[in-house]
C-alpha cells in the first residue's frame, strides 16, 4: 500500500541541480508525488477491472484529472488505437489523420466525420464536404470540439472556426507539413515545424508533436524535448519557492529523472507502465494536474491564473479500461500486475 501520510509542518526541501545550484521546494511539491501514485493507482485498478471506489482521496474521487501517463487518456487511447494504427495508407496519411483528429480532439466528432464520410484521407479530402459534417453537427447543438483547452481559430478567411481549422490542415497538407516532420532529426524539430503554422502557439504545437510521435513514421524519445503549458507553469510556481533561475524546461526534465528518488523519499509505491517510467510530457501534465489538485488540498498556494476550483467532476464507470500503446513502446499489458 501506498503511504498517504503528511507532516503537519513542512520543511523546505532543498533539490540540486547543476552548476551548483538549487531548487527549494513547498509541500505542494511532496503532493505532487503523492498525487502522481494515487492517481496511478487509481488507473491500474480500472484497468483490472475493479469495482470502485478505487479511492480514499476524496478530491480524486470527485473530480476529473488526467492519467500520470498521458498516453493512458481515453483520447489518447483512442487516437492512438483507433486512428493512428487503424487506418491504411501512407505515412502522409498517418500524419492527415493525426492532425484532423486533433484539431477537434473529440472523439464523437471524428465518428460523425467516419460514419458520414467514410474513411478519412488525405487522397479524398475535401474541405466542403467535410465542413458540412461539422455544420449539421452544430445546427444540432452538438460540440465539435473538446473542451481539455482552447483552439485557436486561424484567421484563413471562413466564418467559423471548424472551417478555418479544416483550411489549415489543407495548407498544411499542400504546404508538405507532413514530408517535413518525416525528416525531422529530433523532437524538437517536429514542434519547430508544427509550431510555423497559424495559431498552432508553443502549448498545441507541443502537444501535437506528441501525438504524431505515437505513430511509427517518427521515433523520438518521450525525454528528448518538453515544452511546458500554462497549467504546468502554475503547477510548478506552488512547487516551488525558489527555482534558481532554471527555466520551465530544465524543471520538468530536474523533476522526471529524480521521480523515483522522490517516490523512495517519500515511501511511495509508484506503479510504472508496466516498465515504462514517468516521461518528460507525463511530468509537465503532472504540473497542470496537481495546480488543480492543489485547489483544493492546498488553497493557500496561488499560481497565476488565480483558479480556487476545480470545475469538472468525475462520475465512474465500472467498465474496465482496455489500454493499448504504440507497438513501439513495446509494453505488455498485465492486468492487475503489482495491485
Amino acid at each position: 500500500m501506498m503511504s498517504t501520510s503528511s507532516s503537519s509542518v513542512h520543511a523546505p526541501i532543498t533539490i540540486r541541480a547543476s552548476r551548483g545550484r538549487s531548487l527549494v521546494a513547498t509541500e505542494v511539491f511532496d503532493t505532487y508525488w503523492r498525487f502522481a501514485a494515487k492517481r496511478q493507482h487509481l488507473f491500474m485498478q480500472r484497468v483490472a477491472g475493479l469495482p470502485p471506489p478505487w479511492t480514499d482521496d476524496s478530491v480524486l474521487a470527485q473530480h476529473r484529472f488526467t492519467n500520470a501517463y498521458r498516453a493512458s487518456d481515453r483520447v489518447s487511447q483512442y487516437l492512438i488505437r483507433n486512428v493512428i494504427y487503424r487506418g491504411h495508407g501512407s505515412a502522409e496519411e498517418v500524419f492527415f489523420r493525426t492532425l484532423l483528429f486533433k484539431f477537434f480532439n473529440r472523439i464523437e466528432t471524428w465518428e460523425t466525420l467516419e460514419a458520414s464520410l467514410g474513411e478519412l484521407t488525405w487522397r479524398a479530402f475535401d474541405v466542403e464536404r467535410y465542413a458540412r459534417v461539422l455544420d449539421a453537427l452544430m445546427a444540432d447543438g452538438s460540440r465539435v470540439y473538446s473542451g481539455a483547452y482552447i483552439m485557436p481559430s486561424p484567421a484563413l478567411g471562413a466564418e467559423r472556426k471548424h472551417r478555418n481549422h479544416l483550411l489549415l490542415l489543407q495548407h498544411m497538407m499542400t504546404d508538405g507539413a507532413a514530408k517535413k516532420v518525416f525528416r525531422a532529426r529530433s523532437l524538437r524539430e517536429v514542434f519547430e515545424v508544427v509550431r510555423s503554422y497559424p495559431s498552432l502557439g508553443d502549448f498545441l504545437a507541443f502537444q501535437f508533436t506528441i501525438d504524431l510521435n505515437y505513430s511509427d513514421v517518427i521515433d523520438f524519445s518521450e525525454m528528448d524535448f518538453v515544452v511546458a503549458g500554462p497549467g504546468a507553469r502554475d503547477g510548478m510556481m506552488k512547487c516551488f519557492s525558489d527555482t534558481a533561475g532554471l527555466d520551465h524546461s530544465d524543471i520538468i526534465r530536474l523533476v522526471t529523472e529524480q521521480a523515483e528518488q522522490h517516490f523512495d523519499r517519500l515511501g511511495l509505491e509508484f506503479h510504472s507502465l508496466w516498465g515504462r517510467p514517468l516521461q518528460l510530457i507525463d511530468c509537465q501534465n503532472l504540473f497542470c494536474e496537481v495546480d488543480k489538485y492543489s485547489r483544493v488540498t492546498h488553497p493557500n498556494a496561488t499560481g497565476a491564473s488565480g483558479r480556487t476550483r476545480i470545475k469538472q467532476k468525475f462520475t465512474p464507470n465500472a467498465a474496465p479500461a482496455p489500454q493499448w500503446y504504440p507497438p513501439k513502446w513495446r509494453i505488455k499489458v498485465s492486468a492487475g500486475a503489482g495491485l
